[in-house]
Parts: structure tokens; C-alpha cells; sequence
């Protein structure tokens, strides 16, 4: 009775710790990793975020666009990104409990509402990464006076009586920033740490415009201030963004298995509990992301 007690349990030493299988595990161990790797890019972010703190861009004013509407609209894009992961995180815990119960068609519609927000919340990256690059219309200044010889970035104003834009993206009196707003009036001044440029240096700067991924810009300035900023933004939703592409593919081999009756027949549906730990995993990562690049 034993022997055949141990032949059943995979780890032939006695009792499965907490009942979970030899693939759940796994899981568990490569959640882990990837967490620690992601805690070494966010903690780098942070560490180069002290050190340029006087050129870091305010995020308020870098992520203002809308698809399709014009205006001032910070952060709204980012915040329903989020929402949309958020909710795909909600439809594979549907999918995870139909799937406890043996209810194929419960899975069938879960499953696929999780491709659909993830592949929505992709859509909406690359969307963002283009405007990103792209940036304003009217761009930024470079100024090759600086201390210790270094550029600096000043940022647009189109109308010099409401207030100044320093370095920061900051506007020290009615709580908006012109320079990311997208608009193509005529500009009027340009400001640098709250004080007008004079027109010497406007003679020898040039203008830059949005994050470019190439060009001499890119290895030092570009329109958001120092290229620290952008090349941790690109690395960072980059890297995320791929883990959500390789889990929206997984996804789709584990829909196409449930559709042919591959778990049916297994007599469970474990495989889309093990999908549903990684596409968890992948969400809360986000929040961190959306946390550290966003808000703080």
C-alpha cells in the first residue's frame, strides 16, 4: 500500500509540500527570479533618478495625450492602460475558477476576454512608445551653455504671462505646461529653471524634439531633459511589455488547447491555473512600474 502511495507522489519522499504539483512549482520559482530582476531595473531607475533629479522630467507633464481628443490630459492614457491590465487580471481569475469546476465553455469566455485585454494593453504601449518618440510640436530647446560645459534643456512657453517652466516641466502659477500640450501657436519665450532665455543663447541652441532612438540626441538630450529618463522608460515598459506579448501568446496555445478538449480529457484544467500565476504576476509588476515611473 505504501509502495504504490509512492509511486503516485512525485517526490517520492513522503507528502507534496502545500499539494502543489511539480509544474506549479516551477512556476513559483521562475516568478521569483523574474521578480528580483525586475526589482533590479526599478531600483537602478530610482538610483539614476536621485542622481539627475535636476533634470528628471515630471510625469504630469511628459504623458498628456488621449488617442483621438486634444488637450491637457495627464496621465488618463496610462491610468485606463492600467485599468484594462487590471481587468484582464480579473476575466483569468474567471477563468481559473470555471476551470476548477470542469466548465469548458466558462474558460472558452474568460480566457479570451484575458487575450483581448492583453493585447489591448499592448496596442496601447506601442501607441504611447510613438507618441513618446515623436514628441510635442513644438519640441524643446538644447542649449549648449551649461555648467561644467553641459547642455541644458528649456522647455517652451507660449504665453510668458502665465508663469514659468523650468527644467522640471514644472509651472509655478496656474497649474498647466504649454510646452507638452501639443498646441502650434506661436511661441513667445522659452524658460529655463524659471528664468526667461536670453536671446544669446537662443542664437546657439537648436531644437530637439521628443525621445528619438537614434541620432546624437538620443546618447544625451532630448526633448524630456537627460536621456536617462527615456532610455530607462524604453527599457523598463519594454521588458514589461514583453512578458504581457509572451503572455498573451501562452494564452493563446493554452484557448486553442481548450477548444480542441486537450484538458477535458486530462480530466483538469491546472494548465490554465499555471498561465493564470504568470499573467498575475505580470499585472502586479505593472502597478510597481506605474508606481515608480508615473507617480512618484
Amino acid at each position: 500500500m505504501k509502495q504504490e502511495e509512492s509511486k503516485k507522489n512525485f517526490w517520492g519522499g513522503g507528502e507534496r509540500p502545500m499539494e502543489a504539483s511539480y509544474g506549479k512549482l516551477m512556476m513559483w520559482f521562475f516568478l521569483i527570479t523574474d521578480a528580483l530582476t525586475f526589482s533590479a531595473f526599478l531600483g537602478a531607475y530610482g538610483y539614476h533618478r536621485f542622481t539627475h533629479s535636476a533634470e528628471w522630467p515630471v510625469a504630469d507633464h511628459v504623458f498628456t495625450h488621449f488617442p483621438f481628443v486634444h488637450g491637457h490630459y495627464p496621465l488618463l492614457y496610462v491610468a485606463l492602460m492600467t485599468f484594462i491590465l487590471i481587468m484582464s487580471s480579473v476575466t483569468m481569475v474567471l477563468a481559473v475558477h470555471a476551470g476548477k469546476h470542469m466548465n469548458k465553455k466558462g474558460v472558452v469566455i474568460w480566457l479570451f476576454l484575458t487575450i483581448i485585454g492583453g493585447a489591448t494593453f499592448l496596442g496601447s504601449q506601442a501607441w504611447e512608445w510613438y507618441h513618446f518618440i515623436k514628441g510635442t510640436k513644438q519640441g524643446a530647446l538644447l542649449i549648449p551653455s551649461g555648467e561644467n560645459g553641459q547642455p541644458r534643456v528649456a522647455h517652451y512657453l507660449h504665453d510668458d504671462s502665465h508663469g514659468h517652466d523650468d527644467s522640471h516641466g514644472h509651472d509655478d502659477s496656474h497649474g498647466h505646461d504649454d510646452a507638452y500640450a501639443g498646441k502650434s501657436e506661436p511661441i513667445q519665450a522659452a524658460y529655463l529653471n524659471g528664468d526667461i532665455v536670453p536671446e544669446e543663447l537662443l542664437l546657439e541652441s537648436r531644437q530637439v524634439y521628443g525621445a528619438p532612438l537614434t541620432g546624437p540626441e538620443a546618447f544625451q538630450y532630448n526633448e524630456y531633459g537627460h536621456t536617462t529618463f527615456s532610455n530607462f522608460f524604453f527599457f523598463i515598459t519594454g521588458f514589461h511589455g514583453f512578458h504581457v506579448f509572451t503572455g498573451v501568446i501562452i494564452n493563446i496555445i493554452i484557448f486553442i488547447n481548450v477548444l480542441n478538449n486537450v484538458y477535458q480529457r486530462r480530466g483538469h484544467y491546472e494548465m490554465v491555473e499555471k498561465v493564470g500565476l504568470y499573467w498575475h504576476f505580470v499585472d502586479l509588476v505593472w502597478v510597481f512600474v506605474f508606481t515608480f515611473f508615473y507617480l512618484v
